[in-house]
């Protein structure tokens, strides 16, 4: 930690808060992490549990009593931005993340802060697309979390100490962290963003004591390695630029936090685009292991299997979105299922022991595709040139959490319905710490006049037309597909999706409410105007007995619970 003027004061000021704190205590074994479902008065990692489906088992607040929801306390953040953190909540504490890289502990039933570290990023951090921070993860009495310049640090739970600092990549090269980190055993997990700067993408684990790295596994291979082949050769005489090492700034990042099974051993992670994104002609190939998920072994980072949802992606269609497994029937006999909502607009269900490709179908109008064969590889129909492409850059959804209940067997996802882009690649050479996009793509409007599709972090006038696209939320059968209900938004939404036993459903959206669902149905039965958007996951936990609800609206952690 630096130890300047600014950092003096925030150290004194943490200090004197965390000695009165005596609430201020953790200790979160494996045994715990392992059995999360086991105590929903708590959320324990960043999607509530190993198999991250997003759902608890609490049942205080239920459809009949939902309309008694009320705003209980806030919290205020101080950098603007998308704030997309997770909390954990643990014994009553809360920890969470804000912008750029501070960790804050809260008494998740008032809101008091008992303490926050501040974490000085390098001058040389280059990060694509917003400082985002994606949550915390904890072991015992340590939090862990990645910085946007690519460190991995370790934080007391009790004072907001710093312990350790690894350094886990080269932030002037646009290697970044921006997910929470993922708990295996004794070793912490991360994946590492820099897509659009032409990174070699990698998953690695670190010792949860010392900080030191375990393993390693690249998602792009080098000569030697399996997959490597995939990235072919450039043709005697290309027809446009085309990069013979093209490998070595491959892509495959991971911005989104990873899934485990305890009992195969395997954790799993979504890959995301190859560089550079949109000009697919430089680097031959399906381009492994960009656009997939893979499972490794949790001791070693070993490949067991892959599954690649889009060979030679030309439209940024990256597979970071969370991997949700479950245990359900397929076609009469049980399956150790994963299921995925793709972000190029298709809904898949895969043997999460072998990478079976097992089922796949629209959710979204999808035309850069028209189905699979029987290994499920997608048969590509590309569009003719300055036509538009189905989904759109931002995809048929992306990096927000579905969730899944084992109470309705529905798997819930946010989409992007109706949304199209005019793709076009450029050439474009590899510069350490440039932008490596290769790309020339335009919005697609049907109808001449409207407004296009605006930032992902519109201001707050709504001149949104459905001309552009359309939000929902989805409810697909996990078993066969099939869509079981729509609960359609003014906006698009970018906000994640928690379930709870007592068939509620919350999430949110941009233009600001808070909604709670009817999970079997999709029947709207509370909602509330927090005035900002909402583009994180809420969750669900316990203090003494009473069950609330949180989200993040613009700058504000929103808590909720009954009215007393």
């Amino acid at each position: 930690m630096i130890m300047g003027r600014r950092h003096a004061i925030a150290w004194l000021g943490m200090f004197l808060t965390a000695v009165g704190s005596y609430r201020v205590q953790a200790q979160v074994s494996y045994e715990r992490v392992l059995n999360a479902a086991q105590e929903p008065q708590n959320w324990l990692t960043y999607s509530g549990g190993y198999f991250s489906n997003r759902f608890s088992n609490l049942t205080e607040i239920n459809p009949a009593n939902a309309r008694n929801l009320e705003l209980k306390w806030m919290y205020q953040a101080a950098v603007a931005g998308a704030w997309q953190t997770t909390p954990l909540v643990v014994d009553g504490i809360m920890y969470l993340t804000q912008r750029p890289n501070d960790v804050v502990a809260l008494d998740a039933k008032t809101g008091r802060v008992f303490w926050i570290y501040r974490y000085t990023l390098s001058p040389t951090q280059i990060v694509c697309c917003g400082a985002n921070n994606r949550g915390l993860a904890i072991l015992g009495d340590t939090l862990y979390m990645g910085t946007l310049d690519a460190h991995l640090i370790a934080i007391d739970a009790k004072s907001g100490r710093p312990l350790w600092n690894t350094q886990v990549g080269e932030s002037k090269a646009g290697y970044s962290l921006t997910l929470a980190p993922l708990i295996v055993k004794d070793k912490v997990v991360v994946g590492v963003g820099g897509g659009e700067f032409g990174i070699r993408g990698f998953v690695a684990a670190y010792d949860a004591r010392t900080g030191r790295e375990v393993w390693r596994f690249y998602t792009i291979p080098g000569p030697g390695e399996p997959g490597f082949d995939t990235w072919k050769p450039c043709p005697p005489t290309p027809a446009t630029f085309c990069d013979s090492e093209a490998w070595k700034h491959g892509g495959g990042s991971i911005w989104v936090t990873g899934s485990y099974d305890r009992d195969l051993n395997l954790t799993y992670w979504g890959i995301g685009n190859a560089g550079p994104d949109w000009n697919a002609e430089q680097r031959p190939g399906d381009n492994l292991y960009t656009d997939s998920v893979v499972a490794l072994d949790a001791d070693t980072g070993r490949l067991k299997w892959h599954y690649q949802f889009t060979p030679h992606d030309r439209y940024d269609y990256d597979s970071v979105q969370v991997p949700v497994l479950a245990d359900i029937t397929w076609r009469g006999a049980p399956l150790k299922a994963m299921m995925w909502a793709n972000r190029n607009g298709n809904f898949y269900v895969l043997d999460r022991e072998t990478g079976k490709f097992l089922g796949g179908k629209p959710f979204v109008k999808v035309n850069w595709s028209d189905g699979f064969d029987e290994r499920g590889r997608p048969n590509q129909t590309s569009q003719p040139p300055g036509s538009p492409t189905w989904p759109g850059n931002q995809g048929g959804t992306n990096w927000y959490s579905p969730s899944y209940s084992p109470r309705t067997g529905l798997f819930y996802v946010s989409a992007w319905e109706g949304y199209a882009t005019i793709f076009g690649g450029t050439a474009v050479e590899y510069q350490e710490g440039r932008n490596f996009g290769g790309g020339v793509n335009r919005p697609f409007v049907p109808v001449p006049g409207a407004p296009a599709v605006p930032g992902l972090r519109r201001g707050p006038i709504n001149n949104w037309t459905d001309a552009a696209a359309s939000g929902a939320v989805l409810a697909l059968d996990a078993t066969n597909s099939e869509m079981k209900w729509k609960f359609p938004m003014t906006d698009v939404t970018d906000s994640g999706i928690l379930t709870t036993a007592s068939d509620l459903l919350f999430t949110g959206g941009r233009e600001g409410y808070f909604q709670a669902l009817d999970a079997r149905t999709g029947t709207l039965l509370w909602k509330a105007s927090l005035g900002a958007q909402i583009v994180n996951g809420p969750i669900t936990f316990a203090v003494d007995g009473k069950q609330y609800v949180a989200t993040i609206a613009g700058l504000s952690l929103c808590v909720f619970g009954l009215r007393d």
